[in-house]
């Protein structure tokens, strides 16, 4: 199977604008081959936890109208969407949180970051369950960010059949991400990982890109580099 991992620079606050820019990237993958398109933690949005925090109109629904775009371009691709904002819990509360749409446009997951980082535990409701889904019978795990930094949940990933472990973040050039966590998820546990990324300036410093996806000895298989928005392809499974 072909996974297209993205990166682009969301507009602070901006759903619609997001939201257009998700559904194009979908479409271009999906007539490259894509069958999975990963996109980066709170790619909805951007990663601007205070603003989230000040601006209720931003959190987002399951089944949020806005996102009807991002459907029809799974459902024209024949591809599903990994993406990541936030979005009301079964409470009150918020979660940094990957929805898996898939190729008929249904939701195929929830996965509610369990990891806070910083700012982000006065802001979001932390997760309580691993996030999986099948397509064409090859299993998916998901993690946001932060998340990556624990393996135990690679760990789990490998012992549930997963194939697959997908990465939702923002990351900076100067993090040691991409050199010492990613490969070593991968390799240490016997996984495709793919991590969709964002560009620009945001709460947390400035996004580099990069997204890509690592083979399971550890190795870069696929890396869009810095230089703009777009997609990377990897085969995976």
């Amino acid at each position: 199977m072909i996974v297209a991992a993205t990166q682009f620079a969301p507009v602070a606050g901006d759903i619609d604008a997001n939201v257009r820019t998700v559904a194009g990237l979908v479409r271009a993958a999906g007539a490259e081959g894509a069958r999975v398109v990963v996109f980066s933690e709170l790619s909805l949005t951007g990663y601007e936890p205070s603003l989230i925090r000040d601006t209720p109109a931003l959190v987002l629904a399951e089944d949020d109208a806005r996102l009807e775009p991002v459907r029809e371009a799974c459902r024209a691709a024949g591809a599903a969407a990994v993406v990541n904002g936030p979005v009301r819990t079964a409470g009150s509360g918020v979660g940094i949180t990957t929805l898996v749409i898939g190729p008929d446009g249904s939701l195929l997951a929830r996965y509610d970051k369990r990891h806070l980082y910083g700012v982000e535990a006065e802001v979001f409701a932390a997760g309580a369950a691993d996030g999986r889904f099948a397509l064409e019978g090859i299993r998916f795990a998901l993690a946001t960010c932060y998340d990556n930094r624990f393996p135990d949940l690679a760990e789990r990933a490998a012992a549930d059949d997963c194939a697959v472990y997908l990465a939702s973040s923002v990351l900076g050039a100067d993090n040691d991400s991409f050199e010492t966590v990613y490969p070593a998820r991968a390799r240490d546990f016997g996984l495709h990982v793919v991590l969709g990324n964002a560009l620009g300036a945001n709460e947390d410093g400035v996004a580099v890109g990069r997204a890509g996806a690592w083979g399971p000895d550890g190795g870069r298989i696929a890396d869009a580099g810095s230089e703009g928005p777009g997609f990377v392809l990897a085969e995976v499974g």
